[in-house]
């Protein structure tokens, strides 16, 4: 028989366990109660701004087809496509705040969050496909991926987003004297608008989901991006001058908010990676095959596409990529350049 002290003591410490493992349950009934969605323990919610038959909508679908059987339907990746969770730059400053877990957002607007990203705006930078890609799957790449951290912002993967090339709405720009004047809307990107200015035009930030209108109303006489987002976004209703002139290949990039990542078990984090990067690859694919596709289907609407001399704006760009020596956008342009 033990003593009442002896009793009192253990009871005590029983009563202790007792109450620290039921706060414990609460708090994890409390963590997975806050994402639980259907059957699975934990949901993962992304917005983005592009349209749903987008080939970066339907790689991030394909991602989350992946998670769900790599986890046993335990995960779940709940998609919010055109922009229904706020502009690129919101759905950036909700993952900081932990208010939501992922987006898909081009990395121009990520150069006001952390500097070294504008070098994936700097024009002219990439002798072609291959040479960019060699930077985004190198040692250059995952170095900016893991860069977000300091904003808490983890990179997961990058996306294909092509070629970016000027579209007009009365005239076709053949060469930076054509852009004399006319105002083009750009990313929220510094570099982007410093390269407007360079070639002779005059740079306009506007959120893309106001785009279309503000280039039927004449707020803006064009844009420039990539022909996939040109169609799907129809574009080419109002602008039907495409020129290829390719200045730029900057990628899209998947970012989970630090938070977030920080409270997935580790099993859960390398379902996603995983998912991530096969997403990427199955994506790049589709990019190819569609822009191939509606360079057509642009063309069979009314639109011409031009090809311009592209060492024509790439020298009229020179002054404004040497003013970058020495900075840290600089020396990762040394490298990019420097790669075989």
């Amino acid at each position: 028989m033990l003593s009442n002290s002896k009793s009192n003591l253990l009871a005590g410490f029983l009563l202790g366990i007792l109450l620290s493992t039921g706060v414990f349950a609460l708090c994890v009934r409390h963590i997975s109660g806050d994402r639980q969605s259907g059957g699975a323990e934990i949901v993962l919610k992304l917005g983005h701004s592009l349209d749903q038959q987008h080939p970066v909508h339907l790689s991030l679908e394909h991602m989350g087809e992946l998670l769900r059987k790599k986890s046993k339907g335990s995960v779940e990746l709940q998609i919010f496509p055109n922009g229904q969770l706020g502009s690129e730059t919101e759905c950036i400053e909700q993952l900081q705040r932990g208010a939501l877990d992922m987006t898909k957002t081009s990395t121009a607007p990520l150069e006001s969050f952390l500097p070294e990203f504008a070098l994936f705006s700097v024009p002219y930078l990439f002798r072609n496909e291959d040479h960019a890609w060699q930077v985004f799957t190198g040692e250059i790449g995952k170095e900016l991926l893991r860069k977000g951290g300091e904003a808490g912002l983890r990179g997961l993967c990058y996306l294909d987003a092509g070629a970016r090339s000027f579209y007009t709405t009365t005239k076709p720009i053949l060469a930076p004297k054509d852009l004399k004047g006319l105002k083009i809307r750009v990313q929220s990107s510094q570099t982007a608008m410093e390269m407007v200015e360079s070639l002779g035009g005059s740079p306009t930030p506007m959120a893309f989901g106001e785009l279309y209108t503000g280039l039927q109303q004449g707020m803006v006489d064009g844009a420039e991006n990539n022909p996939p987002s040109f169609y799907s976004n129809r574009h080419f209703e109002v602008c039907k001058h495409l020129s290829l002139d390719e200045h730029a290949r900057v990628p899209d990039i998947l970012l989970i908010s630090e938070s977030t990542w920080s409270s997935l078990p580790a099993q859960v984090q390398t379902w996603l990676q995983e998912s991530a990067d096969e997403a990427s690859e199955f994506q790049r694919k589709l990019w190819q095959e569609k822009t191939a596709k509606v360079l057509l289907d642009v063309q069979s609407e009314g639109v011409t596409v031009h090809r311009p001399e592209k060492s024509l704006f790439a020298t009229q760009v020179k002054p404004m990529v040497a003013k970058l020596q020495g900075t840290a956008v600089g020396k990762l342009i040394e490298r990019v350049q420097g790669l075989p």
